[in-house]
């Protein structure tokens, strides 16, 4: 794409640099996605996939990392300004073929200026994080090929990178990450075993914790079996599993929110066999 003609913005007319004044633009929907990815022994991507790097879940701390640094891209980059996004959205693609990551972020807003640097800042953030959960198993990973794939609105109008046109980059097929394994029945507390979800015999519930709250309590991923509620509710299961093991009660620290086979609940929302439920903090996106 040849080079545009327009003058660089974020200089004055005595070539100092200084944040550009946005306050008569008019407001309009503006939006970015950028792409980049982290390459790494097939062994590692491996590892990554089955849920067995010592870190925990290494997918669901990179979005949120590249979440948190879209949202702060005004305090990483001098001239960028503090924006109030409404989206941001981090998808991973698992290649093994070129044992890799793909790591692809869209940011946006109704506001007067783009959201090309959030776009970019969330991939990068999010494959240095991805670097951080791995490199106990492999320190020669690369990051790279980070840019702009498509931005639209604003008066400089749309822009769409010429070797994205057609191509994977365009629309990436969204890998999450692949079901980690969990303690099972004749698991230590907190342990990782190589079992599937749910392998005991009795009638379970999954439980996850995630993110910050998977590192601040020390546990991951659980079967809790059912006969061991004291009600079939979300609130019975938090009674049985602090009852399992002292490091659940923090739960009961600060707020932490929770999910029944991905969709929000509360504490007197029913379970039954086989449920997945999720405790997290607030901290899930934009």
């Amino acid at each position: 794409m040849p080079l545009s003609n327009q003058p660089l913005t974020h200089l004055n007319a005595r070539g100092e640099a200084h944040m550009v004044d946005v306050a008569d633009k008019p407001e309009s929907r503006r939006e970015a996605t950028a792409s980049g990815l982290i390459r790494m022994q097939p062994e590692t991507l491996a590892l990554l996939s089955e849920g067995g790097l010592p870190k925990g879940d290494v997918l669901a701390t990179a979005r949120i990392a590249g979440i948190q640094a879209a949202k702060r891209t005004h305090e990483l980059i001098p001239l960028c300004h503090a924006l109030a996004l409404s989206k941001v959205a981090i998808d991973f693609e698992l290649d093994e073929p070129e044992s890799c990551v793909y790591v692809t972020a869209t940011c946006r807003l109704n506001g007067r200026t783009g959201v090309e640097m959030e776009a970019l800042t969330a991939v990068s953030v999010a494959c240095l994080t991805l670097y951080d959960m791995c490199k106990a198993v492999d320190k020669g990973m690369e990051i790279g090929a980070i840019h702009l794939d498509t931005k639209t609105g604003g008066k400089s109008g749309d822009y769409l990178r010429e070797e994205a046109r057609g191509t994977r980059a365009m629309a990436p097929a969204v890998i999450e990450s692949a079901p980690s394994p969990i303690v099972t029945g004749e698991g230590a507390s907190g342990e990782v075993s190589v079992g599937q979800r749910c392998d005991i015999a009795a009638p379970c519930l999954r439980v996850k914790c995630l993110a910050e709250l998977r590192e601040r309590l020390g546990v991951g991923d659980v079967s809790v079996p059912i006969d061991r509620l004291s009600s079939s509710d979300v609130a019975g299961l938090k009674t049985a599993l602090k009852a399992m093991d002292p490091r659940f009660e923090g739960l009961d620290e600060g707020r932490v929110m929770c999910a029944v086979n991905q969709v929000i609940a509360s504490d007197a929302t029913p379970l039954t066999d086989n449920d997945e439920v999720a405790f997290f903090p607030p901290v899930t996106g934009g």
